[in-house]
């Protein structure tokens, strides 16, 4: 898979679903949705994350936003 930067790709080694911060030594950068810190995948451990996927880890990051205290 080409990773483009502000993309999305699931580290398959993991599962974890991350946004293409960009490559670095060899490695792709993935940050997780809603921010967080980025993590190193090898480029052959990435897939392509497919648009419903990406779509539910946003609401869940809008909506873990939206639980603010009283």
């Amino acid at each position: 898979m080409s990773a483009r930067r502000r993309s999305y790709a699931v580290d398959v080694r993991d599962g974890r679903l991350g946004e293409v911060m960009g490559e670095e030594g060899g490695y792709v950068q993935l940050r997780p949705v809603g921010g967080g810190r980025e993590w190193d995948c090898p480029p052959e451990a990435l897939r392509e994350a497919p648009p419903g996927e990406v779509l539910r880890a946003r609401v869940r990051q809008v909506n873990r936003e939206g639980r603010l205290p009283c």
